[in-house]
């Protein structure tokens, strides 16, 4: 860890300080005395912020750096699934070499964080997961990286699917994936019932991407509630994506906001631009643990995105119709404090006693911050400088 004098920032937006790191720690935010033979660094009065959290991305995905990919198919989820898995080695994704091009870029942005779901077929075994491992172990120290075994072809059409799953969770996956049980499997009570049970094997949370929408989505989040209860996995369930809550019968999405929230379910968004997706506002008023991520990025599955949680702010905002300065305050606190809250981040934050992870915003204020497109001026993980204007320390391969 590292030693820090860090003078001419505004913590939070606030009134213009000094903040002092020692052991990638912040011991003192306020006026410094002068630390003979610490680093020194100059932030310009630009906005501290804590690092910002990708809590729901695909780092194995990412075509980024490579040739342009041209994409004339359907979208369809499973025609896209299918294509991804049957043609990942022919298009050259080395699973190492994108999920490092795509980290190195959210650290440069800024994150200090991620979640990041891996596929798990049978079609490549732990092959993703080992190169994203790979990924997490060569950049430690410049971003976190928690991995979710992800079984993103189904659970219960894909005869070994549980078995990889169950090495995934014993060989390094925190958290356990899962995906439509309905839509992808046609099978509810088989695939929660395979999750529940390797959850409850392995001690881990449970994250899954719940793209089914309205009634059909309602159903599900209603069994998971169910299995939820009954196996005392309160607090330890995710839901990413959770289209159904943006339905047009707001009472029944209220009712299961509500169930949500007694639950201590945590909701993970990327506002859609195509979905319906939860309102933010809602989730934040009843008290949900609510975080948001890139999703993929410029991938076989579309042409969209950056790895760049503001940029996500700002399309979460857009998408659910920010104006107000308080609301894209809420945005910038979705992408950092909320992910935190997700993923159960300890002493996070700008404050005296927090690990020093943090990234500098420009901005007269938080607000502007928001919806001002400009580089990261510096970003710090555990009191170290590990990225400048938009550059990381560590090269992209």
């Amino acid at each position: 860890m590292h030693d820090l004098h860090l003078k001419n920032v505004r913590p939070l937006g606030e009134a213009n300080c000094d903040i002092l790191i020692k052991n990638g720690v912040i011991v003192e935010i306020g006026k410094v005395a002068d630390q003979p033979g610490m680093p020194v660094e100059d932030g310009g009065n630009a906005i501290v912020w804590p690092g910002l959290i990708d809590a729901h991305t695909h780092l194995d995905k990412t075509t980024w750096g490579m040739g342009w990919h041209e994409n004339n198919r359907e979208a369809v989820l499973r025609s896209r699934i299918d294509f991804e898995r049957e043609n990942r080695i022919a298009l050259g994704m080395d699973p190492h070499i994108q999920s490092m091009r795509h980290a190195i870029g959210l650290a440069a942005n800024g994150a200090s964080h991620i979640r990041s779901h891996v596929d798990i077929d049978t079609t490549h075994g732990l092959s993703l997961v080992e190169g994203v491992e790979r990924t997490r172990e060569a950049l430690k120290g410049i971003i976190d990286i928690e991995l979710v075994a992800f079984p993103q072809s189904g659970v219960m059409g894909r005869p070994g699917t549980v078995e990889l799953l169950d090495a995934a969770l014993a060989n390094g996956c925190e958290v356990l994936g899962g995906i439509d049980p309905c839509g992808i499997d046609r099978d509810p009570k088989g695939q929660l019932g395979v999750l529940f049970d390797l959850a409850l094997k392995h001690g881990v949370d449970v994250d899954i991407h719940l793209h089914e929408v309205g009634d059909l989505g309602a159903f599900t989040m209603e069994l998971i509630f169910e299995r939820v209860r009954a196996n005392g996995m309160q607090g330890r369930f995710g839901i990413s994506h959770a289209f159904a809550l943006g339905m047009s019968d707001t009472v029944r999405a209220g009712k299961l906001i509500d169930e949500i929230a007694e639950l201590d379910i945590a909701i993970l968004t990327t506002g859609a631009p195509s979905a319906t997706v939860p309102s933010v506002k809602r989730l934040r008023e009843a008290g949900v643990r609510t975080g948001a991520g890139c999703d993929g990025i410029r991938d076989t599955w579309g042409p969209w995105g950056q790895p760049d949680m503001m940029d996500r702010a700002r399309i979460i905002g857009m998408k659910t119709a920010v104006r107000s300065d308080i609301d894209l305050r809420h945005m910038l606190e979705l992408v950092s404090q909320g992910g935190a809250d997700v993923m159960r981040l300890e002493n996070y934050g700008v404050k005296v006693g927090a690990k020093a992870d943090f990234t500098l915003l420009v901005g007269e204020t938080v607000a502007h911050s928001v919806v001002e497109i400009a580089p990261r001026p510096m970003v710090v993980k555990g009191g170290r400088v590990i990225a400048r204007n938009g550059t990381c320390i560590v090269d992209m391969p």
